[in-house]
């Protein structure tokens, strides 16, 4: 295995383009796959790159910050590949790379592999240490943004493979699945205008990658600035003219998280980097943007997620308290905004290229998905409270230590909105009987409000047509 790069001399290695052109003109693309402690993965993606219909043309996988065995499961692919498909032949070469302890994480990963291949290749190919692409995905990318050249990234359509055991982990990757299918669907049918060009699997213009560096005085592609390096990038590359988007075929199937710890840590840490690019102001050298075009979708979800906290708080509350003095009457229309809210995930499940009928059945109960939203909810409390009270934190950190098993961050939202509840609870109790008629008087009300018009942007999402997307 000549062509692995050792522990100690790994840095001299100089590069080597190796894929065989069909004609002068085709274009050039370099994969870079940063990889942490993939052990369970890494050979998985690679054999899925290997037998792709279209090979990118060289592979350099870069291993950074790794105890486990990912570094020599790697190498067993290390060298030159060839591979033939509807009478084009195409070869490879796969490098693999130990860089060690490196404390830009991720972000000093892809700009190593950025360093590789920044010359002589036409367009950047970013694959996540656990995604394992389908068989079409590089095909369909380099399709899609050869198309037109003021696409300056195209994201694959991803989804979150489906656990091996586990009844917590196949619950928790089945709400992540609905998730991300929402999401995609969501920027899809946006004119595929993507809001995040993910990290997980995407191609982008190795011009708008030089551009976006000589446009904000960057030395590398991407910066340590964000929570969020793959969102930043994109509206980076958005801001200097380029169009990001989400591809209409290339799928991939990415890792999900299989715990509580490792779910709260992934989403706070997503939250919290969008929060940070959204949030008007200057924090370290990038400012808040809350007018960028990408971010339209995120001020959209954050407004949802207020919207759901205020309604089920809201109902929760003015039950107990209607009911603590007898004064509560059941409404029939009380049950229209949760049948609107099956419908609306059954579509989304039903959207779903590969679903299981365990995706069907997390819709259809309800209460799964309900509960899944609840998870939500407290990621969501946990990444703003983070944000104004002004933790210098390291969420790559915590995110980390979550998924080894590490940290209680995720029980604080249950614990805080207990106290409140019995605080609430206790003055609610000592209020003269007038006084908690009123509120009620006025309470309900705002809820039927509140609720009515929640009900009415899922009833538009609901009834929206999908135009033949799937994801």
């Amino acid at each position: 295995m000549d062509q692995v790069i050792p522990h100690a001399d790994y840095l001299t290695v100089v590069q080597r383009k190796t894929a065989e052109k069909s004609s002068s003109d085709r274009a050039t693309i370099a994969c870079v796959i940063p990889a942490y402690n993939e052990e369970d993965t890494i050979a998985d993606v690679l054999n899925a790159l290997l037998k792709q219909t279209r090979l990118p043309d060289v592979i350099h996988v870069v291993i950074n910050n790794t105890d486990d065995e990912t570094f020599y499961l790697a190498r067993e692919f290390a060298g030159p590949h060839e591979h033939t498909y509807q009478d084009l032949t195409y070869r490879t070469e796969v490098f693999v790379h130990d860089i060690g302890v490196n404390t830009d994480k991720k972000v000093g990963a892809l700009n190593y592999g950025f360093s590789q291949v920044r010359d002589g290749y036409d367009y950047f190919l970013g694959v996540d240490g656990d995604t394992v692409l389908d068989r079409h995905a590089v095909e369909h990318l380099e399709k899609e943004i050869l198309s037109d050249p003021r696409v300056g990234g195209v994201s694959a359509i991803y989804t979150v493979a489906e656990p091996k055991k586990g009844m917590i982990a196949k619950y928790l990757t089945t709400g992540q699945r609905a998730q991300f299918a929402a999401f995609n669907m969501d920027n899809l049918l946006r004119g595929r205008n993507m809001a995040v060009l993910g990290g997980q699997c995407s191609i982008l213009s190795m011009e708008a990658l030089k551009n976006v560096m000589v446009d904000n005085r960057q030395a590398t592609p991407w910066v340590k600035d964000s929570e969020v390096e793959d969102s930043l990038l994109s509206l980076q590359i958005k801001s200097i003219g380029y169009a990001t988007k989400i591809s209409a075929r290339a799928r991939a199937s990415v890792g999900g998280m299989e715990t509580l710890r490792a779910l709260d840590g992934q989403q706070v840490k997503w939250n919290y980097g969008a929060i940070d690019l959204m949030w008007p102001g200057q924090r370290s050298n990038t400012p808040g943007q809350p007018l960028h075009p990408n971010l339209r979708l995120r001020w959209s979800e954050n407004l949802s997620m207020l919207f759901n906290i205020v309604t089920r708080m809201g109902f929760i509350l003015l039950l107990a308290a209607s009911l603590s003095i007898g004064a509560y009457v059941f409404y029939w229309f009380w049950l229209i905004p949760p049948l609107i809210a099956v419908i609306l995930n059954v579509r989304i499940a039903l959207s779903i290229k590969d679903r299981s009928a365990r995706d069907i059945a997390f819709a259809l109960l309800a209460v799964p998905a309900e509960l899944y939203l609840w998870l939500r909810i407290g990621h969501f409390v946990r990444a703003w409270a983070k944000f104004f009270s002004k933790q210098q934190t390291d969420n790559w950190a915590a995110q980390a230590r979550a998924e080894r098993g590490a940290g209680y961050g995720f029980l604080m939202p249950a614990l805080v909105a207990l106290v409140i509840i019995a605080g609430l609870a206790f003055a609610w109790l000592n209020l003269p009987a007038g006084v908690q008629s009123a509120v009620l008087a006025i309470g309900w009300p705002i809820l039927y409000m509140t609720t009515l018009v929640q009900t009415l942007f899922m009833l538009r999402k609901a009834l929206r047509r999908h135009r033949g997307f799937r994801v």
